[in-house]
């Protein structure tokens, strides 16, 4: 029924539907009656598919990109559609509105969206108070960012803020230094103050026991010189893992709507595939296999998870094809792997 339904969700403001949409799963998923008949309908189990990394046990690679739940509202109601693991956020420590509206846009015809939502969140202390009464045991990454009104030079304290925070309620963390829609944001991939931020965190990481894993999350956009700075210092800092990769600022090749392709902002979906998968083999290989790597980027179907595994992802995250494929889409990726 989702290619109906979805027709119908396209002639809303794709934020509008975003949330009637998971309001509507919110209030299905806590049903006593619908609870169990979506979980038997959208989750596949199979040992073959189960991952374990980090010493933390995946029933299966396909998780939720951060983005989705930005405020870890709904994690027990998307555990129930078969995910492996949820990342929530992007998290920062005051609340903020984001962007002007609209911010968010489709292209239908490229089957990508274009968002410039700019870190839109509660806080990560809201988000706190909803994880420690969340009841699933789905793995739960934290996505952590910076408030726009905070500058670079200062953007440290944002980070060691929102870790301390989620440190005891999530199981792995996921520094954001690669969306387009925060001003200079990208300025902290450079060498210098990213190898400022990560030892930082890895410090705290140690200071504060149990050490969580650390992971970055990158941008498609990055020349092969930076992706090489990038591999030296997860490899320095001994940092978990990279998130290949976040929405890209290019727009080469877009057949949609010129007046939708020209709004400022972040591409993803199938436009980003192919860049997203040159840049996971690129660090696998030249890391020699030593990074871990979350790949997200245009997966839409077991063939395009198939390519990223292939290219040397251990893990996978959907979000324009969650939309554009519709709640089925962890199924069949499973099924088809």
């Amino acid at each position: 029924m989702y290619p109906l339904i979805k027709k119908l969700l396209f002639k809303k403001d794709p934020e509008e539907a975003h949330h009637w949409v998971m309001n509507k799963l919110h209030t299905w998923g806590s049903s006593f009656l619908f609870s169990p008949i979506i979980k038997s309908q959208f989750s596949f189990d199979k040992k073959s598919l189960n991952r374990e990394l980090w010493g933390l046990k995946f029933k299966n690679p396909i998780g939720l990109a951060a983005g989705f739940d930005k405020d870890a509202k709904y994690i027990d109601d998307l555990a129930k559609l078969g995910f492996g693991y949820v990342e929530i956020g992007t998290l920062t420590p005051k609340p903020q509105a984001g962007n002007d509206k609209p911010r968010l846009f489709r292209l239908p015809s490229d089957e990508a969206l274009i968002n410039r939502m700019g870190f839109n969140n509660e806080g990560v202390d809201a988000a706190v108070e909803r994880l420690k009464k969340r009841k699933s045991d789905i793995i739960v990454g934290g996505n952590i960012g910076k408030n726009k009104t905070t500058p670079n030079e200062r953007a440290i304290d944002d980070y060691e803020y929102c870790f301390r925070k989620l440190y005891d309620y999530v199981d792995y963390f996921v520094v954001n230094v690669s969306s387009p829609n925060t001003p200079n944001l990208r300025e902290l991939q450079e060498k210098e103050p990213l190898q400022r931020l990560l030892s930082r965190l890895q410090l705290i990481n140690t200071e504060l026991g149990k050490a969580r894993p650390i992971l970055l999350k990158i941008a498609p956009d990055l020349s092969q010189s930076q992706l090489d700075d990038i591999i030296e210092i997860a490899l320095n800092l001994n940092l978990n893992g990279i998130v290949a990769t976040n929405t890209t600022i290019a727009r080469e090749g877009l057949m949609g709507d010129p007046k939708v392709v020209s709004e400022a902002g972040g591409v993803s979906g199938k436009p980003l595939t192919q860049r997203s998968t040159e840049v996971i083999k690129y660090l696998h290989t030249q890391s020699k296999g030593k990074l871990i790597i979350i790949g997200v980027g245009g997966i839409f179907n077991a063939e395009d998870a198939k390519e990223k595994l292939e290219a040397g992802a251990s893990l996978l995250q959907v979000y324009t094809g969650f939309i554009y494929e519709g709640p089925g889409i962890v199924k069949n990726i499973c099924k088809g792997l």
